[in-house]
């Protein structure tokens, strides 16, 4: 059978033949990427996950928060309460960490991408985002907005010309 691309085009914009208009958006479908990643975390009370985007849509690279390479989750101090050096903060890596050693192809690619996150990035994780090139953060939450490693990422990214945006 012989068809004109006049007549297929046409065929093609017929009423009944529309694309559906309520899929997810873009800054919907990676938010819902780092969430889906966080559920890999194995920490008990927070888990957050990150997915790098470069400019023209692509995932580069995802991570969730966890213990680093060769300590074995159950041997990590999970704990949140007691003498610091039992807790998980001097030990736990986070997602953002995670999402940019994850990435495994031109460093140049990263430069000018997002980083869509669950919890808005501490100051460590700021230094990261800023020294990888990444350029925008979208973040759900920013729960530790008022304790100063968060007061300070802000004021990193902010000075470091990297936009920060709450998911909405």
């Amino acid at each position: 059978m012989k068809i004109s691309f006049e007549e297929w085009k046409k065929n093609c914009q017929k009423s009944d033949n529309e694309a559906r208009t309520n899929y997810l958006s873009w800054d919907e479908y990676f938010m819902e990427i780092a969430k889906l990643s966080a559920r890999r975390s194995k920490d008990p009370n927070t888990q957050v996950g990150a997915c790098i985007v470069s400019n023209d849509n692509r995932i580069l690279s995802i991570g969730y928060n966890g213990a680093p390479n060769g300590l074995e989750d159950k041997d990590m101090p999970w704990g949140r309460e007691g003498e610091l050096i039992y807790t998980k903060y001097l030990y736990v890596c986070h997602a953002e960490l995670n999402a940019i050693l994850n990435f495994k192809g031109n460093t140049n690619e990263l430069k000018n991408a997002k980083i869509y996150v669950d919890m808005f990035p501490c100051n460590e994780c700021a230094k990261l985002i800023i020294q990888s090139g990444i350029k925008e953060v979208i973040y759900l939450s920013d729960k530790y907005e008022e304790k100063d490693a968060y007061i300070a990422s802000k004021l990193l990214l902010r000075s470091c010309n990297v936009k920060y945006r709450k998911f909405e």
